[in-house]
């Protein structure tokens, strides 16, 4: 049977465990971290319509614009070179993120959210005061490295920290925190663009230097996970913390689990090598699968017409900031009802959902933008109903989008990678969200140039594909403990054959076998 491939919580393990007031506001804390990602992805894509930001640092696509106001939608905004500056971002946070898993894994997961907070107010702060282009350049570089270092160790730390039964809804705060960066960043964005003397994009570059503030000062108040402060020999106070965390003094089933892990995760000695094994196919698999269908949504393309068709409604001149903002509201709304949801529901149910109701949007808008736009990209007179209709079914779509594989897309990543790989293996698929992140974004304004409306099948081509591969694929993992995640492989009905009973085994305890093979059942 190929549907859930599930089972009870943690295999009968119930770790005791509350919602104490202690891991919420240190959860809430560290979620912030999404907020530097999210600031820079809504204020890089409002400066670079900024006219003093472009007659300074990039005039000849300024020129070019101003020469070629053409009526076709479609290549209105081709241009490699802007293009360029604002995805260069995140090939530095791939690289960022390779890095980072060592700093992870060696040095705990608050240190590597400080270095993402220290590089990240360095780059806001260049960026704020550039005199030229390389200022630019630069600043962009360091903000990317923050960003890896950040994407690389919140969703770990959120995992972690949050009792199981919770972890969804904790976690998830990392994607809510990211939608409420792009929804300030859209704000003053507009705001910053009116400003007399042309020098708000300064402001709006410069302002990442405060939630660089958040994370940085945030990660110096947090406490470190467990997980982390045994891998680091740190077991003692890796109890007490475990008490203080859980709001149980009876913690022992869960620590001795923990160490177990964490005695298995030292026989590593090759994290990176050891991801091809055959027994972490699964986690190889999603690490890199499950990031890269996020990028292929097509949340890009719908973004990017929004501005489009609410101009055609009437909001004039306001039109970017009231699209930005409107599908900004949404996708925070959206992503509240998935911390709501992610754990009374599970996480296939919202993949599957969100896949089908995405599908649906993008064959609407489709069909009514190919039927206005047509394939020379001038809609002429779209009358407001229209208009309306398309908004409505883009408001529908990025609610989809937020409350599936937008949240999703971090969560289920970072929570079912055993700890001896975690750290290397939750580098991947940072990596691999990056680079997609990257090339979506460098080809994207191409191909909509030469593919028009039929780029929206496109991306409603791969959400048919990943929502098979869900729902063929990728087990529940609704209120299992983190370290008992493997049980989930183990009961699939196609992973369940790289699984091997001597690695993980359902009943007993865990011994460290001599001369490094691994553990045994004992």
């Amino acid at each position: 049977m190929p549907a859930a491939g599930g089972i009870g919580p943690g295999n009968g393990k119930e770790y005791p465990g509350n919602l104490t007031p202690f891991v919420t506001i240190t959860c809430i804390v560290a979620a912030m971290g999404g907020l530097i990602f999210g600031y820079d992805i809504g204020i890089s894509g409002g400066v670079t319509t900024m006219t003093p930001f472009l007659q300074k640092f990039f005039r000849e696509v300024w020129e070019k614009k101003e020469a070629n106001k053409s009526t076709n939608q479609y290549c209105q905004y081709d241009s490699q070179t802007l293009t360029m500056f604002t995805s260069s971002l995140y090939l530095a946070a791939l690289l960022a993120s390779l890095v980072a898993s060592t700093v992870t894994r060696k040095l705990g997961r608050r240190l590597s959210m400080l270095f993402g907070g220290l590089l990240f107010f360095a780059g806001a702060l260049i960026n704020g005061f550039a005199k030229a282009v390389w200022m630019l350049i630069v600043g962009r570089l360091l903000l990317g490295f923050g960003i890896g270092f950040a994407n690389q160790s919140v969703p770990l730390y959120l995992s972690e920290m949050a009792p199981y039964k919770y972890r969804g809804a904790l976690n998830i705060g990392f994607q809510l925190s990211i939608t409420v960066g792009i929804l300030i960043a859209n704000v003053l964005n507009y705001f910053f663009a009116k400003i007399k003397g042309g020098w708000g994009w300064r402001l709006s570059l410069g302002g990442a230097m405060v939630p660089a503030l958040i994370i940085t000062v945030g990660s110096l108040v947090l406490p470190d996970t467990p997980n982390s402060m045994i891998e680091r020999g740190q077991t003692e106070e890796a109890r007490a913390k475990l008490k203080k965390i859980r709001g149980e003094d009876d913690v022992d089933e869960e620590f001795r689990d923990l160490v177990s892990a964490s005695d298995a995760s030292k026989l590593v000695e090759h994290p990176w090598r050891n991801l091809l094994q055959r027994k972490y196919r699964p986690h190889l698999t999603m690490a890199i699968l499950i990031p890269f269908f996020q990028q292929l949504t097509g949340i890009n393309v719908i973004m990017f017409y929004a501005p489009v068709l609410f101009n055609t409604i009437g909001f004039g001149d306001d039109a970017s900031l009231m699209s930005a903002v409107i599908t900004g509201v949404v996708n925070v709304a959206a992503t509240l009802v998935s911390i709501y949801g992610v754990d009374k529901w599970g996480r296939r149910f919202l993949f599957l959902e969100g896949g089908v109701q995405m599908l649906i949007c993008q064959a609407v808008v489709a069909a009514c933008i190919g039927a206005k736009f047509g394939t020379n990209g001038n809609p002429g007179d779209l009358p407001k109903w229209y208009a309306i209709i398309v908004v409505l079914f883009i408001c529908v779509y990025v609610a989809g989008f937020a409350w599936s594989w937008g949240p999703l897309g971090w969560l289920v990543p970072s929570e079912i990678f055993p700890l001896e790989i975690r750290s290397a293996a939750q580098s991947i698929n940072v990596s691999v969200n990056m680079m997609f992140t990257f090339l979506v974004a460098q080809v994207f304004l191409t191909m909509l140039c030469h593919l028009k409306f039929g780029l929206f099948m496109f991306f409603a081509f791969f959400v048919i594909i990943m929502s098979i591969f869900v729902y063929y694929f990728l087990p529940e993992t609704k209120g299992i403990p983190i370290e008992e995640m493997n049980q989930v492989w183990k009961s699939h009905w196609y992973w369940s054959r790289f699984m091997e009973d001597l690695d993980y085994p359902i009943n007993g305890n865990l011994e460290m076998s001599k001369g490094g093979q691994g553990p045994k059942l004992v």
